[in-house]
């Protein structure tokens, strides 16, 4: 069955986008391509492992096909968003990333055929898109720990271990993790902290299954905010839990904001991490695009 959108146009043109640096990203392209012919639609296939190439190529093939299917991890997907908000294009998701915090976020199945049968069933989902000095990110941004984090974990690490090198280059930062000093600009005022981390999420789930704030959604049109305001990373050991269900905000040392714009300075300049990859340094200025990219949900 072909997909239709909300005023039942047929969408019969797929351009396909694969990262095959992704961590089974090349594994998945014919058979993402068999399935979609045998469902109906034409199929353009490019691969791309160059983060600045995915939106070039949506932004190239915007007129000759209806939507985009995207294999790949949260980096990829982060790199296609670009081309998704200039076109308007819908967007299907394989993961194959290590975290796949964007497809947790919208519970999508982990298989690629059931994948696939969620794009040919057609259902359309309007979500959020936050933005960090105008680059766009779905899950989360952050300053602080989860920055060192994604410039420890190298590409051979994850493509060799997955999710525990995740584990080990974490404990590799936690052992040398210390506070900085920052400034948060709320639409209610300032705040001076010393914290370890700032955290601005978009979506529900980041670094593979934390969950950003227990009520968050990838469409309630809200940013959630949480400072790690700790003189040390040891006791986050016992916060683990707290951080999976999205219940930080109950210790004493977590400070959670909800709103639509944040602004972070700190004292030197320091990485942003955006959906686990490094776009640029502070001052990080957030803000959100509400309902502006349509994704096949189940």
């Amino acid at each position: 069955m072909a997909a239709t959108d909300r005023s039942g146009w047929k969408l019969r043109r797929a351009l396909v986008i694969a990262n095959p640096g992704s961590r089974k990203g090349g594994d998945f392209i014919s058979p993402i391509t068999e399935k979609l012919q045998n469902d109906g639609f034409a199929t353009i296939v490019e691969l791309t492992s160059d983060r600045e190439s995915a939106s070039d190529l949506i932004l190239r093939h915007a007129t000759g096909v209806d939507f985009v299917v995207v294999s790949g991890g949260d980096g990829t997907l982060n790199a296609a968003a670009p081309g998704l908000l200039a076109t308007g294009l819908p967007m299907g998701i394989i993961p194959s990333g290590t975290a796949n915090d964007l497809a947790r976020t919208l519970a999508l199945p982990e298989d690629v055929p059931a994948c696939l049968d969620v794009i040919s069933n057609g259902h359309l989902r309007k979500i959020d898109v936050g933005l960090v000095n105008d680059h766009p990110f779905f899950n989360v941004a952050s300053i602080g720990l989860s920055a060192e984090l994604a410039m420890t974990l190298t590409y051979e690490t994850k493509q060799r271990l997955g999710r525990l090198g995740y584990a080990l280059a974490a404990v590799r930062v936690l052992t040398r993790a210390r506070p900085f000093i920052a400034t948060i600009a709320t639409e209610q005022g300032k705040l001076r902290v010393s914290t370890l981390q700032i955290a601005v999420g978009n979506g529900r789930f980041y670094g593979g299954g934390m969950t950003v704030e227990e009520n968050a959604a990838i469409d309630d049109e809200q940013l959630d905010l949480y400072s790690l305001e700790l003189s040390g990373a040891w006791k986050l050991a016992l916060m683990l839990r707290s951080f999976r269900h999205g219940r930080h905000n109950a210790w004493d040392e977590v400070r959670a904001i909800r709103g639509t714009e944040f602004e972070i300075r700190t004292r030197w300049p320091m990485p942003i991490n955006a959906d686990g990859e490094i776009i640029g340094q502070t001052p990080a200025r957030f803000s959100q695009k509400p309902k502006r990219v349509a994704v096949f949900v189940p």
